[in-house]
């Protein structure tokens, strides 16, 4: 709360509050925060210190503001780093956040001419394509296809896909995964994904392709993922040799 009697400034007293409610989850993603005179009222501020605080919110990415709308919780930014190769399921745990998802669909259909040459077979091929939502936390991340050559694994099903493919494929099919190309682009979310995602339609997305390879470098794995923009960020370490 705040203390007037403090030395610490009470934009700051009031701007490190709204982020302890936020991070407690009394403010989720998305929710619309109090407006800058009924923060001033409750807190018995001026408008302008209620406003440095929310400014300095939205500086560091917690809010975002949406005009003539309001002020909003923002998305939590993950970062991933572009130098090591890992699962969803893998990256979220790692960042001690429950992994999850929601199928949408799981099939066998014949590799096209993009999926064949990606995956080093030919157009025809039976292929697994699956299609979900990834979820962090039970909060909507991703819409991932993903596309993996049933020659190469024909006693897959979805309670595979539920867990870790790597994982299955590492421990209990004994193959090692050696690398992965990846390409990341931007682009605005279509009006299914933007269902699927929370957002609006014509919202920033990240579109990110990957396809992964064994040890012996065969393509066992084809993904395209759609990630909100507001979610994700990507770092890489680059060194000048």
């Amino acid at each position: 709360m705040i203390n007037k009697q403090s030395p610490l400034p009470l934009y700051y007293q009031l701007e490190e509050y709204l982020k302890q409610q936020i991070e407690s989850g009394e403010w989720k993603p998305g929710d619309i925060m109090p407006s800058e005179r009924e923060l001033s009222e409750e807190f018995r501020i001026s408008r302008m210190t209620v406003r440095q605080a929310l400014t300095n919110l939205v500086n560091k990415n917690i809010l975002f503001r949406e005009k003539g709308r309001g002020t909003f919780v923002s998305h939590r930014k993950f970062e991933q780093n572009l130098q090591g190769l890992t699962s969803f399921s893998e990256d979220m745990e790692r960042r001690g956040l429950s992994s999850g998802s929601k199928l949408l669909y799981f099939e066998q259909v014949k590799a096209g001419d993009q999926v064949a040459e990606a995956l080093a077979i030919s157009p025809g091929d039976p292929v697994y394509k699956l299609k979900r939502i990834r979820l962090a936390d039970q909060e909507p991340l991703a819409v991932e296809t993903s596309y993996n050559p049933v020659s190469l694994f024909p006693e897959l099903d979805q309670k595979i896909f539920e867990k870790s493919l790597y994982h299955y494929i590492e421990e209990n099919r004994q193959m090692r995964i050696s690398h992965g190309t990846q390409t990341v682009e931007a682009a605005l979310v279509t009006d299914e994904d933007a269902q699927h995602l929370m957002m609006e339609e014509g919202q920033p997305v990240l579109l990110i392709q990957r396809v992964t390879h064994l040890e012996d470098g065969r393509p066992f794995e084809l993904v395209w993922s759609i990630y909100r923009g507001d979610s994700y960020k990507y770092r890489i370490e680059m060194n000048r040799r």
